[in-house]
Protein backbone atom coordinates (compact mmCIF):
# COMPACT_ATOMS: atom_id res chain seq x y z
CA UNK A 1 0.00 0.00 0.00
CA UNK A 2 1.25 3.45 -0.90
CA UNK A 3 0.04 6.87 0.22
CA UNK A 4 0.28 9.69 -2.34
CA UNK A 5 -0.10 13.40 -1.53
CA UNK A 6 -2.72 15.24 -3.57
CA UNK A 7 -1.83 18.59 -5.11
CA UNK A 8 -3.32 21.64 -3.44
CA UNK A 9 -6.54 22.69 -5.17
CA UNK A 10 -7.25 19.12 -6.31
CA UNK A 11 -8.69 17.86 -3.03
CA UNK A 12 -12.31 19.00 -3.39
CA UNK A 13 -13.25 16.58 -6.16
CA UNK A 14 -10.78 13.80 -5.25
CA UNK A 15 -13.41 11.10 -4.67
CA UNK A 16 -15.16 11.85 -7.96
CA UNK A 17 -11.82 11.92 -9.86
CA UNK A 18 -10.85 8.69 -8.13
CA UNK A 19 -13.93 6.88 -9.41
CA UNK A 20 -14.17 8.57 -12.84
CA UNK A 21 -10.46 8.07 -13.53
CA UNK A 22 -10.76 4.32 -13.05
CA UNK A 23 -13.62 4.24 -15.56
CA UNK A 24 -11.97 6.57 -18.09
CA UNK A 25 -8.41 5.22 -18.00
CA UNK A 26 -8.95 1.51 -17.36
CA UNK A 27 -12.31 1.25 -19.13
CA UNK A 28 -14.15 -0.58 -16.37
CA UNK A 29 -16.61 0.47 -13.70
CA UNK A 30 -15.03 0.08 -10.24
CA UNK A 31 -16.60 -1.94 -7.44
CA UNK A 32 -17.17 0.10 -4.29
CA UNK A 33 -16.74 -1.31 -0.80
CA UNK A 34 -16.49 0.80 2.37
CA UNK A 35 -15.39 3.90 0.45
CA UNK A 36 -12.72 1.95 -1.47
CA UNK A 37 -12.82 1.62 -5.26
CA UNK A 38 -11.53 -1.65 -6.69
CA UNK A 39 -10.81 -2.78 -10.27
CA UNK A 40 -8.81 -5.42 -12.10
CA UNK A 41 -6.95 -4.71 -15.35
CA UNK A 42 -4.64 -7.02 -17.34
CA UNK A 43 -1.41 -7.37 -15.30
CA UNK A 44 -3.03 -5.71 -12.27
CA UNK A 45 -4.97 -8.37 -10.37
CA UNK A 46 -6.36 -5.78 -7.97
CA UNK A 47 -6.12 -2.00 -7.84
CA UNK A 48 -7.76 -0.51 -4.76
CA UNK A 49 -7.89 3.24 -4.06
CA UNK A 50 -9.42 5.32 -1.29
CA UNK A 51 -9.09 8.89 -0.01
CA UNK A 52 -6.96 9.79 2.99
CA UNK A 53 -7.76 12.31 5.74
CA UNK A 54 -9.49 15.45 4.41
CA UNK A 55 -8.82 14.21 0.84
CA UNK A 56 -5.25 15.49 1.11
CA UNK A 57 -3.81 12.07 0.30
CA UNK A 58 -4.87 9.03 -1.67
CA UNK A 59 -4.11 5.46 -0.68
CA UNK A 60 -3.38 2.96 -3.44
CA UNK A 61 -2.99 -0.78 -2.94
CA UNK A 62 -2.13 -3.05 -5.87
CA UNK A 63 -1.64 -6.72 -6.51
CA UNK A 64 0.16 -7.77 -9.70
CA UNK A 65 -0.28 -10.81 -11.91
CA UNK A 66 3.26 -12.17 -12.15
CA UNK A 67 2.27 -14.53 -14.96
CA UNK A 68 1.09 -11.72 -17.29
CA UNK A 69 2.71 -11.20 -20.70
CA UNK A 70 5.29 -8.43 -21.09
CA UNK A 71 3.07 -6.29 -23.33
CA UNK A 72 0.24 -6.49 -20.78
CA UNK A 73 2.62 -5.48 -17.99
CA UNK A 74 3.86 -2.45 -19.97
CA UNK A 75 0.33 -1.33 -20.85
CA UNK A 76 -0.89 -1.81 -17.28
CA UNK A 77 2.02 0.21 -15.88
CA UNK A 78 1.43 3.01 -18.40
CA UNK A 79 -2.26 3.26 -17.48
CA UNK A 80 -1.43 3.08 -13.76
CA UNK A 81 0.97 6.04 -14.10
CA UNK A 82 -1.67 7.99 -16.06
CA UNK A 83 -4.16 7.28 -13.30
CA UNK A 84 -1.75 8.50 -10.59
CA UNK A 85 -1.13 11.70 -12.60
CA UNK A 86 -4.88 12.34 -12.74
CA UNK A 87 -5.50 11.35 -9.14
CA UNK A 88 -2.72 13.33 -7.45
CA UNK A 89 -2.29 16.24 -9.85
CA UNK A 90 1.46 15.56 -9.86
CA UNK A 91 3.43 14.14 -12.79
CA UNK A 92 5.55 11.03 -12.34
CA UNK A 93 8.68 13.18 -12.14
CA UNK A 94 7.09 15.39 -9.44
CA UNK A 95 5.95 12.36 -7.42
CA UNK A 96 9.46 10.88 -7.49
CA UNK A 97 10.98 14.20 -6.41
CA UNK A 98 8.49 14.52 -3.53
CA UNK A 99 9.06 10.92 -2.42
CA UNK A 100 12.82 11.39 -1.99
CA UNK A 101 13.94 12.22 1.55
CA UNK A 102 14.78 15.87 2.06
CA UNK A 103 18.45 16.64 2.56
CA UNK A 104 19.44 18.80 5.48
Amino acid sequence: MQEYPVKRGQTKDLVERMKQGLTDIFGSEPDQKDGHYIISYKAIKRLEVWPGANNKTAFVDTESDIKAADDEILESNKKFRQYLDLLTGFSTKERVKRAKPKEE
